[in-house]
């Protein structure tokens, strides 16, 4: 007889956590997915939420607690390494509910999943833990614990250090922790903050206006997807800090703008409703399915007229013509450590050797796009990474071999850290609360 367990909120997020890892799905996506195939309370889908988010947030210290309980790691099938890692983390972090509780489904998981051996193996483990405790952290370089405490590899922890020293490096470290808010960009052209708040207050959704973004509103909480306001394009839901690249490109109507990595088009229909209807956008991006995606949200928030989405990758701009445009956007692809709050398995995913290659890549798209821009005209770099190395580096390294740019300071509507001697802008994650960004202006002589 097969042997069944109800699909409680532990044993889907075991399994979540498995596909998220093996897959490198998105936690969000993946997550949202579950919640809506099983139709789980929302309790249920509280739980699920909170021990996937926490495992993944917590990974690297829940590992350096559960190693010296096991002798030999690579005789451990992964998904009872990731039940033993969801069992601490439970016990660690989550004070409402009892020992006996996370024994009691753990030990039955194990039971289910595997055979009488794994529930042996993985009953003794937890009795171990509960008899001695969790090592602490001593003996520990400062870089070292920082990592180990906040989980962020080494390597983030490092650059981060050389680039901004050891204290703000921790208060980073700890911002990305934190739960994100969510935030709204209002579609001026349709509707302006006030009544968007007013409107959004009937439906139960509590704003604020943003601290950094004109346009920006931060959201208490709710469900903005779900609202009438969303699906008549009255906003689009960008993070803060990414609304700031586009104002501060300050493009006004008449203007040819090229937006050189526009999926999945936020930025591009930022830049559409500046436009107000004279000029255009031309929006590349390297997939097609990418492109609809632009092209739905432009028709969503009613600015499709002036956004010509084109396939093409951005390294081969050239193709466009020189000289062409007024503005051009280079929002690269990147590590997107800047994003580890919202997608926490992100820092997990790159490494050193990926955001050298991703500096490449960066340097690259802006050699090509270079000649399209009109003289006088305004190239603006961003990046939602903090690593200096992907960020001020590469810049750097485009003007050394283009004398034909300057940079000059980087300026918000709402003058975020005007007070900065750097002319690019970075927004680290405990700065307000939004994601990390840079954003470099540069202009053509």
């Amino acid at each position: 007889m097969k042997k069944t367990i109800k699909q409680t909120p532990r044993f889907l997020a075991l399994d979540l956590l498995l596909r998220i890892r093996k897959h490198r799905t998105y936690s969000n996506i993946a997550l949202n997915d579950v919640i809506r195939q099983h139709q789980l309370s929302r309790a249920d889908a509280n739980l699920l939420t909170t021990l996937v988010y926490g495992c993944l947030q917590h990974r690297l210290t829940l590992e350096y607690w559960l190693e010296p309980f096991i002798k030999n790691k690579k005789k451990v099938d992964s998904w009872v390494w990731e039940l033993l890692l969801l069992a601490i983390y439970q016990m660690k972090y989550l004070d409402k509910v009892p020992d006996h509780a996370i024994f009691n489904e753990t030990i039955e998981i194990a039971k289910v999943k595997g055979h009488a051996g794994t529930r042996k193996f993985v009953t003794g483990v937890l009795h171990a833990i509960k008899r001695n405790g969790l090592r602490n952290f001593d003996g520990l370089t400062a870089a070292q614990r920082l990592s180990i405490e906040e989980s962020i590899p080494q390597w983030i922890i490092e650059q981060l250090i050389s680039k901004v020293g050891l204290e703000k490096t921790a208060q980073i470290a700890r911002a990305v922790n934190q739960t994100p808010h969510d935030s709204l960009r209002v579609n001026s052209e349709k509707i302006q903050g006030p009544e968007l708040q007013a409107q959004l207050k009937k439906e139960g959704i509590t704003t604020s206006p943003s601290k950094i973004a004109a346009d920006g509103l931060v959201a208490q909480k709710g469900f903005l997807a779900g609202t009438a306001e969303f699906k008549q394009g009255d906003f689009i839901i960008q993070d803060e800090s990414a609304m700031l690249a586009v104002e501060s490109m300050d493009v006004q109507p008449g203007q040819s703008v090229l937006d050189a990595c526009a999926a999945p088009g936020g930025k591009t229909t930022q830049i559409a409703t500046a436009l107000a209807g004279q000029g255009e956008v031309v929006a590349l991006d390297i997939h097609q399915h990418k492109l609809k995606l632009i092209q739905r949200n432009a028709e969503r928030l009613g600015v499709e007229n002036v956004v010509d989405p084109q396939l093409l990758d951005a390294r081969q701009a050239g193709k466009l013509g020189n000289a062409r445009f007024d503005q051009i956007l280079v929002d690269a692809p990147c590590s997107g450590i800047g994003l580890m709050r919202r997608k926490p398995e992100v820092r997990y995913e790159k490494t050193l050797q990926d955001s050298q290659q991703l500096a490449q890549i960066q340097l690259q798209i802006l050699d090509a796009v270079a000649p399209t821009l009109k003289s006088q005209g305004k190239l603006t770099y961003s990046t939602c990474t903090i690593l200096p190395s992907e960020n001020q580096t590469v810049v750097d390294q485009f003007l050394k071999q283009h004398p034909d740019f300057e940079q000059v300071k980087t300026q918000t509507k709402k003058n975020v850290k005007d007070q900065r001697p750097a002319l690019g802008l970075t927004i680290y994650p405990n700065d307000f609360g939004s994601d990390g960004f840079f954003i470099a202006t540069l202009v053509k002589k």
